[in-house]
């Protein structure tokens, strides 16, 4: 390809949404993030020339994570591992989380009811920071650097309009993709998969993600790095 044709990509990734949004509960979390936006990009735009994928998230809490410090260990692993193996595309920044040690009175949950504002209870409130301003601002700063002709963003979150706003109009030569992190829809879950909010913004939208995409972008059993290799961990 002509290389004067291509199109400097990089890719923004909210990772508590991609997570949440995605691979929660399947086998596919390890997953090598690279790799599949190389191929998801060879089919949305052949243009595209991936060069740089940043990821956004913030350190688990051992203290509320299902398996306690060994769901942190694993979270380093991962973000290591992909650290190891693209060195010089893949980028990660990282948030705190705030929490309420109060306790936030909200409305308690009833089966089979509506809530009810006069029925609370106070309950943990855990919030992560951050990581939606890091990654505008990040993607903000990127463009009025010239360093891509595309950017693209993985996240149906629809906090990120405001900089997706920006962009168009700030740099209308800009082209935008939106990757959503959700299963293919399926009956009645169709109407409401992606965000509107960010996709009228966008030049081209992805949807969904497919389980065959998923399972063909995983990382290999060990990661070799300069010192001690990585393993797949046992659980996440």
């Amino acid at each position: 390809m002509d290389e004067k044709k291509t199109r400097r990509t990089a890719v923004y990734i909210d990772g508590y949404n991609l997570y949440y949004g995605r691979l929660r509960g399947t086998a596919f979390k390890l997953l090598d993030l690279p790799l599949l936006f190389d191929r998801l990009l060879a089919i949305q735009d052949p243009l595209a020339t991936l060069v740089a994928v940043k990821f956004f998230s913030a350190t688990a809490l051992g203290n509320f994570a299902s398996h306690g410090q060994l769901s942190v260990e694993s979270q380093d692993s991962y973000h290591r591992a992909l650290a190891a193996r693209h060195p010089d595309r893949f980028s990660i920044k990282l948030g705190t989380h705030s929490m309420d040690r109060n306790g936030s009175w909200m409305p308690a949950f009833v089966d089979g009811q509506r809530f009810d504002r006069k029925v609370q209870t106070r309950v943990w409130r855990i919030e992560e920071k951050k990581t939606d301003v890091n990654l505008a601002m990040s993607m903000y700063r990127d463009i009025c650097k010239g360093l891509y002709g595309q950017v693209v963003l993985c996240s149906n979150d629809s906090d990120a309009e405001p900089v997706l706003e920006a962009l168009r109009e700030d740099f209308p030569e800009l082209v935008i993709g939106i990757v959503t992190p959700v299963k293919p829809p399926t009956g009645e879950a169709a109407s409401r998969r992606h965000s509107a909010s960010l996709a009228r913004h966008a030049h081209w939208t992805r949807r969904y993600i497919l389980d065959e995409e998923l399972a063909g972008a995983q990382l290999p059993p060990v990661v070799p790095t300069k010192k001690k290799p990585i393993r797949k961990p046992t659980h996440w």
